[in-house]
């Protein structure tokens, strides 16, 4: 993984990742599950950093748009 970025700020998650070479993000929810989101795209990760409710932009743009496993 190249970043793992936390978010104490967050009510719903507790950081996520992102593996560049592989495009993989990986969420970790502060209900304890972690995901892994397949092929996603270098941009949608930064713009992930940039807003303002991480949980809302996952929920909005990640989630039911890519392939996703629990791990």
């Amino acid at each position: 993984m190249n970043e793992w970025i936390a978010t104490p700020e967050s009510s719903n998650l507790n950081g996520f990742g992102y593996d560049k070479a592989n495009q993989i993000l990986i969420v970790e929810f502060a209900s304890g599950g972690r995901y892994e989101y397949t092929d996603v795209e270098q941009s949608v990760f930064k713009k992930m950093k940039s807003a303002k409710s991480k949980g809302k932009y996952v929920h909005s743009n990640i989630k039911n748009n890519y392939k996703c496993n629990k791990i």
